[in-house]
C-alpha cells in the first residue's frame, strides 16, 4: 500500500498538506516532534477520510533522523510514493544573536535532513509507477534577507537543489517540485522570534496554510519545477531579479530591524 510522507506535519503548511492529500485519497504518514498533535491529526484524518494513517514523533533536526524515518517505513512495510519535505524553521535578528549550535541546528533541519530524506527514499520512489517529491522553500529564497540571513540562505539552497534534481530526474517516473510560500498564517513568526515590525508586515500579506497547500499539491501533480504562491510573492521575486541587489537587501532588512 502506497503512502504520502509529510515531515513537519503537526502544524501549519505540513498539516494542511496532509489534509489535502488525504482528501485526495492518499494514505498519509505524519512525521514531527509533537506526539500529541500528530495523534490528534491522524485521528482526525482517519475519521474524515477513507485512508490509512500512521505517525512518528521524533526530532528531525538530528543527523540520524532521516535514517530513522526510513528504517521505520521499511520496518512497517510502507511504500512511499509522495515525499513532502516540509519541516523547517527560521531565526530572525542579527546573525551574531545566535550561537553556532543554534545556527547549525537550523541548517541541519532545513537542508541536511531534506537532502538525507530525499537520498534515502529516492531509490524506492523510482520503483513506483509515478512518484513525487515536494520540497518547501520560501519567498526568502530569491534574495539575501539581512536579519534573516542564514534562514534565507538555507531556503536558497532548497530551491537550487530542487530545481537541479527536477532536471536530473525529468526522464524518470519521479517528479520534483519546490514551492516557495511567502507570509503564511503559521507559527513561523514565533519560532523565528520576529520583531513587531516583521509580524505586522507578515500579517498584511498572510495566506492561509490551506491555500498554500492547495497550490503546492496542484503544482506538484502538474509536474512543475517551481511554484511561488501569490501574486505579491511572484512580484517580489521578479523585483529581486530586476533591481540592484543592494536596494532589495536594504529594503528587506528594514522589515526585520
Amino acid at each position: 500500500m502506497e503512502y504520502a510522507l509529510i515531515t513537519g506535519a503537526s502544524k501549519g503548511i505540513g498539516r494542511a498538506i496532509a489534509r489535502e492529500l488525504a482528501a485526495r485519497g492518499f494514505n498519509v504518514l505524519l512525521i514531527a516532534r509533537s506526539a500529541d498533535l500528530l495523534q490528534q491529526l491522524a485521528a482526525e484524518i482517519g475519521s474524515r477520510y477513507t485512508v490509512k494513517t500512521d505517525w512518528l514523533a521524533l526530532d528531525l533536526s538530528t543527523a540520524e533522523a532521516p535514517q530513522n524515518v526510513y528504517d521505520w517505513c521499511r520496518a512497517r512495510g510502507y511504500a512511499v510514493s509522495i515525499l513532502v519535505n516540509n519541516a523547517g524553521y527560521g531565526l530572525s535578528g542579527s546573525f551574531e544573536k545566535y550561537t553556532l549550535p543554534e545556527h547549525l541546528n537550523m541548517m541541519q533541519l532545513n537542508m541536511s535532513t531534506l537532502v538525507g530524506m530525499t537520498r534515502l527514499f529516492l531509490p524506492d520512489l523510482h520503483q513506483r509507477p509515478k512518484a513525487y517529491i515536494l520540497n518547501i522553500a520560501s519567498s526568502a529564497a530569491y534574495q539575501a534577507v539581512p536579519k534573516l540571513t542564514l534562514y534565507a540562505a538555507t531556503k536558497a539552497f532548497v530551491l537550487a537543489f530542487s530545481r537541479g534534481l527536477h532536471q536530473e530526474l525529468h526522464k524518470t517516473t519521479v517528479s520534483v517540485t519546490c514551492v516557495s510560500p511567502g507570509a503564511t498564517d503559521t507559527d513561523f513568526p514565533n519560532r523565528a522570534q520576529l520583531g513587531e515590525k516583521g509580524r505586522k508586515a507578515a500579517e498584511k500579506l498572510n495566506m492561509t496554510p490551506e491555500t498554500v497547500a492547495t497550490l503546492a499539491i496542484k503544482g506538484m501533480f502538474a509536474g512543475k519545477a517551481e511554484i511561488i504562491t501569490g501574486f505579491i510573492n511572484k512580484l517580489g521575486a521578479a523585483m529581486a531579479w530586476l533591481l540592484p541587489k543592494s536596494v532589495v537587501e536594504r529594503t528587506a532588512m528594514k522589515i526585520y530591524e
